[in-house]
């Protein structure tokens, strides 16, 4: 996956002008996270399920 052409989007709470974001992108498979702060820095790819289970910890936290 190529993760420069990915659309990556902030979450719809975020500020405009804020640095501390995480951003996410969704390939077909896979779900794509970076730091807003530093988008040519590293990225964590993890497979879709993965991410829903992520996502469901957290909401149950």
């Amino acid at each position: 996956m190529e993760l420069s052409r990915l659309d990556w989007r902030r979450a719809s709470k975020s500020h405009e002008d804020g640095d501390q974001c995480v951003e996410i992108a969704s390939g077909s498979d896979e779900v794509s996270l970076r730091d807003s702060k530093d988008p040519d820095g590293p990225k964590l790819v993890v497979s879709r399920s993965d991410f829903r289970y992520f996502v469901s910890v957290l909401k149950n936290t």
